[in-house]
């Protein structure tokens, strides 16, 4: 039986239903809170706060250990000045933009092969992806193995000479042993991507660019490049930030040397954490964040402009 107003027990009031369309708001369950409340005071306790008290410590003189003064923004004022300091994001960007532009050109070709009539199409997918389970320092040491002994002497059989010398002491095309290895690494991730992509397509499409007379190549143009173009931008976003943070392979491949030609960013504060320059190094990495935050803003932004999505 409908009702268009209900009495309350011992009173007067009249409660009115809720009008067509209307949804009465319901009670947020217990169990949201319980998996919600751990989560934001674990970040809190291990990101926010550590985040909060290094800002801090930027305007210091601390050196990671001992008395500490107040001395403002000297040591932000001091960081652009340093050329090891400006050397370093140099390096991680260029790195980051190389990389970048190598593994997404190298995972889209590869997710291409594997995603045609091949044989063994499963045993080969499952064997390009065996990179992103290695540790990265581990595959460092790896290569630098390879680098600095198997790769001389078997350039030395060839009688080529400039291969004779390790790629990794060479000042100039040290950071190309860097691209090598972590886009060996990166590729993998870069692949399932772009598979997940190329599986979304329909083959109708491609088989009424045939009955059209589309080569192969048109076919790519105009079809296959246009549809993947969003999963291009994730690609290009989740790579280079990764990037940016470039770290263990370069720890495991040139501890940032010849020198500090190879010095990123992040090796760069670490170090200065170990050395007693906790202060300016924490200028550093406020810097670095203020930086990262802004270039995820501009990638963001470019998404939203061009209206990228995966639906």
């Amino acid at each position: 039986m409908s009702l268009t107003a209900v009495k309350e027990a011992g009173s007067g009031t009249v409660t009115q239903p809720p009008g067509p369309g209307k949804v009465r708001p319901r009670k947020a369950e217990r169990t949201y809170y319980l998996m919600l409340v751990p989560a934001v005071l674990l970040f809190t306790l291990f990101i926010t706060l550590p985040g909060l008290v290094g800002m801090f410590y930027s305007l210091t003189d601390y050196a990671g250990f001992g008395d500490w003064k107040f001395i403002g923004i000297r040591n932000y004022t001091s960081m652009f000045g340093d050329p090891r300091i400006l050397d370093s994001y140099w390096f991680t960007i260029w790195f980051a933009v190389v990389t970048t532009v190598v593994v997404n050109t190298l995972a889209l070709l590869l997710a291409l092969g594997l995603n045609g009539r091949i044989k063994w199409k499963t045993g080969l997918r499952g064997i390009y992806f065996i990179p992103m389970v290695i540790s990265g320092i581990v595959i460092a040491y790896v290569f630098n193995y390879l680098f600095s002994n198997a790769v001389p002497q078997f350039a030395a059989q060839l009688g080529w000479t400039a291969g004779e010398t390790s790629l990794l002491a060479n000042e100039n095309w040290a950071w190309l042993a860097i691209v090598i290895v972590t886009a060996w690494q990166a590729v993998p991730g870069a692949v399932i991507i772009y598979l997940a992509g190329l599986m979304a397509i329909p083959n109708e499409i491609y088989e009424a660019a045939q009955l059209d007379g589309a080569g192969a190549w048109r076919r790519f143009r105009s079809i296959t490049f246009p549809l993947l173009f969003g999963y291009v931008i994730i690609n290009t976003i989740l790579g280079f930030k990764g990037f940016l943070n470039a770290y263990d392979i370069i720890v495991g491949l040139t501890g940032g040397g010849p020198g500090t030609a190879t010095m990123s960013v992040a090796m760069t504060i670490f170090n200065g954490f170990a050395g007693g320059d906790y202060a300016f190094q924490m200028a550093n990495a406020v810097v670095f964040f203020v930086f990262t935050v802004l270039v995820s803003l501009l990638q963001l932004l470019f998404v939203r402009n061009r209206e990228v999505n995966l639906s």
